[in-house]
């Protein structure tokens, strides 16, 4: 590769030359330059961790991107963190520091992260990549009118989520004034163990299924109400089955009740659950069922005639 004006080093000279050829394919695919950005910076880098690597490798198909799969890892490494140094990154991922560095600034080239010199943060631009998801589905759109109606009728924060691997990913919330310190958005993930929406989920899978996801999980005992042995979350699940709804008392976090109920679509199939959160002082368990679950279960059957299947 020719050299560069003002490169120290060839490493230097790299960065230059990659990020220079780049640029000048973003403005007309992203998507490419991305993508040129990446499998260039993977040429000159150590690979994963020996470990990681072999973990990875398990089942991947021929087909499978690799310098896509690291791209994207250090995308969801922020989940949850403000900002990073090349470092953090690197541990989280389990790439080489100077692979994580040229993701990190291949990211900040392509306006998707944000570099103060010390550490890097992600831009507005990433909600793109969300928005893509929310966008090609009808679920976010119609089921948040009936969550701000049910909030305003309730005067509760509602929210929406799918499940996504061993948690539940959230995408519709309706927050009241009043304040629940989890402090959820769209887009936020709970373990779907002790998350009442995540039990009407796991509860609408075959048993084999849900409890292979169990097991999988790191089933932490968040407070000292959590179920964490698999034949009680097994048994709970089977009562969430029975009787299409889960309350979880005090599980997830100290304080905090909540109700669940499954959404299907218009051929029955289970496609998301909706949650309404209260704090203990406010309300009890009876109180949920009898006056909050009734409400639940009329946008449980306008959601579904919405819905298609």
């Amino acid at each position: 590769m020719r050299s560069t004006t003002g490169c120290t080093t060839s490493r230097n000279c790299i960065d230059h030359e990659i990020l220079s050829v780049s640029a000048k394919w973003y403005s007309q695919s992203p998507l490419n330059a991305l993508i040129f950005l990446l499998t260039s910076i993977m040429q000159y880098e150590p690979q994963m961790s020996v470990s990681k690597q072999a973990s990875h490798a398990t089942n991947r198909s021929p087909d499978h991107m690799l310098v896509l799969e690291r791209g994207l890892a250090v995308i969801e490494c922020f989940d949850g963190q403000g900002a990073l140094s090349v470092t953090d990154v690197a541990r989280l991922t389990g790439l080489s520091r100077p692979a994580a560095r040229r993701c990190l600034l291949t990211l900040t080239t392509l306006g998707y992260a944000t570099f103060d010199g010390r550490l890097f943060r992600l831009a507005p631009r990433v909600l793109k990549l969300g928005f893509s998801y929310l966008s090609s589905t009808d679920l976010p759109q119609i089921i948040r009118p009936m969550l701000e109606q049910l909030s305003a009728t309730l005067s509760e924060s509602c929210s929406a989520a799918v499940l996504h691997e061993s948690d539940v990913l959230y995408v519709a919330r309706v927050e009241t004034k009043r304040i629940i310190s989890t402090n959820l958005r769209v887009g936020s993930r709970l373990p779907a163990y002790c998350n009442a929406m995540g039990r009407v989920l796991l509860a609408s899978l075959p048993e084999r299924e849900a409890r292979s996801i169990l097991e999988r999980t790191d089933r932490v005992k968040r407070t000292q109400r959590t179920l964490t042995e698999i034949p009680d979350l097994m048994a709970e699940l089977d009562r969430v089955r029975d009787q299409d709804y889960s309350v979880v008392h005090g599980e997830l976090e100290s304080g905090l009740l909540t109700i669940a109920v499954p959404i299907r679509d218009s051929r029955g199939n289970v496609v998301a659950a909706i949650n309404v959160g209260e704090h203990v002082e406010r309300t009890t368990p009876e109180h949920l069922v009898s006056e909050v679950l009734p409400r639940m279960r009329a946008l449980q059957q306008e959601a579904a005639s919405l819905l298609r299947g």
